[in-house]
């Protein structure tokens, strides 16, 4: 295909993509915003004022870049695997597969309009975060760069779930059972100093964490670890899911009988 078919056919994806939430906002974009002012309220307010400082900072002001990541990351991953399990299910996406668009456009159209939901309601949880407390921005590109290349790679996640899945159960298993768990065990509501040396060394094999800790990075100026690590095992992360979701994209794994 020429270079301006293949950017039609991504932006065809990518728009049809944000047209998709954009249009049941109320179930997409209401939803988190709401459970996060309940987050600030509860963890902030109310039992942040009990604990006090964290990292050097107002709890309320550690955790508010937990959350934030916390939104991109469930958000980005839930819009392609139910977008692009959709389309299996409704048998739609053969319509792609007969077309003369390549894997990898197919693939960047979905990840994109995953990045475009998880974004856009990490922006909105920012937004309502300055209502409970003040942030000042550190590192403006370890910000922009971590929560970039996160949406990103949950977006991969999404799009091998949404393959692998063949029932609607199926791709909530992942989020409830993966996803949940780590996320609140990345250092979202605490600093890794405070457990015990094993507990250190166990946290430290959560790939979240590091998305968490260079974002924070990024705000506050700290970071249970070194943040270019944290850039660096993102991108690892990313590179490896990218190829597996290219490849089983390929043998049509998941859509092809």
């Amino acid at each position: 295909m020429r270079t301006q078919a293949l950017i039609t056919a991504f932006n065809t994806i990518v728009v049809r993509e944000i047209r998709r939430f954009t249009r049941i906002w109320a179930q997409t974009l209401l939803p988190p915003a709401v459970t996060m002012t309940l987050y600030f309220i509860i963890f902030g307010n109310l039992i942040g004022s009990r604990i006090g400082q964290m990292g050097g900072f107002d709890y309320m002001a550690f955790i508010v870049p937990g959350l934030i990541m916390m939104a991109v990351i469930t958000n980005s991953y839930a819009n392609v695997v139910s977008s692009f399990f959709s389309m299996k299910f409704q048998r739609s996406i053969e319509e792609l597969l007969v077309s003369p668009v390549p894997n990898w456009v197919i693939l960047a159209g979905y990840v994109c309009g995953g990045m475009a939901r998880g974004l856009g309601i990490g922006l909105i949880v920012t937004l309502l975060s300055l209502a409970f407390t003040n942030l000042s921005i550190h590192s403006l590109p370890m910000m922009v760069v971590t929560v970039f290349l996160t949406s990103a790679l949950f977006a991969l996640g999404g799009f091998i779930n949404a393959m692998l899945a063949t029932k609607f159960d199926d791709i909530s298993i992942v989020p409830t059972f993966v996803l949940t768990p780590l996320t609140y065990l990345g250092g979202v509501f605490y600093s890794i100093d405070l457990l015990p040396d094993f507990w250190q060394a166990v946290s430290m094999a959560n790939p979240i964490l590091y998305m968490v800790n260079g974002f924070r990075f990024g705000i506050l100026g700290v970071s249970d670890v070194n943040p270019f690590v944290s850039l660096g095992m993102i991108l690892v992360f990313i590179s490896v899911l990218a190829l597996i979701a290219l490849k089983m994209l390929s043998r049509g794994k998941g859509i092809r009988h």
